[in-house]
């Protein structure tokens, strides 16, 4: 399934919504309560740290709570990877797709190359055999665009 979000209304996010967002984008802390610890530093408690992190995923205001993996640190590989939709086998292909475990998130275009998608696998050569399953399956070509060297932009967003 696709996700369609808009934006959010005016005044949805209130302070401890935007402080609690600013402050995870700043780590995560690895401990034994780390909940509690964030907590503490912002004048919350743990469960009101944790129900204002499922609010705001709820809310649509953050996708995924989680950890980001680093697959070519891990000996696996990335790879992101576009396709050529038509308007009308869209749902259909987003649904192949994303049935994929190795898709790690997937995008549509206003494009002729209307769906990007990153595969993230634990081998590299697991990239060619999944992009040629999803090409199999969908009868379409899956177009490849392997990274080549990495940049570390530190993009962050004030709440």
């Amino acid at each position: 399934m696709m996700m369609r979000r808009q934006p959010l209304a005016a005044g949805v996010l209130g302070p401890t919504d935007r402080a609690v967002l600013n402050r995870l984008q700043d780590g995560f802390p690895l401990d034994d309560q780390p909940f509690a610890t964030v907590g503490a530093e912002l004048g919350l408690t743990e469960q009101e740290v944790i129900d204002t992190v499922m609010r705001l995923r709820d809310l649509g205001a953050i996708t995924r709570f989680g950890p980001f993996l680093d697959a070519a640190a891990m000996g696996g590989a990335f790879c992101l990877c576009a396709m050529a939709v038509p308007e009308e086998r869209f749902e259909e292909v987003v649904t192949l797709v994303n049935a994929h475990d190795a898709v790690a998130h997937n995008y549509q275009r206003d494009h002729a190359l209307n769906m990007w998608f990153v595969l993230a696998c634990d081998r590299p050569e697991r990239i060619t055999a999944e992009a040629d399953a999803i090409e199999a399956e969908t009868g379409l070509a899956v177009l490849r665009f392997p990274k080549l060297r990495e940049f570390f932009i530190g993009f962050r967003v004030t709440a």
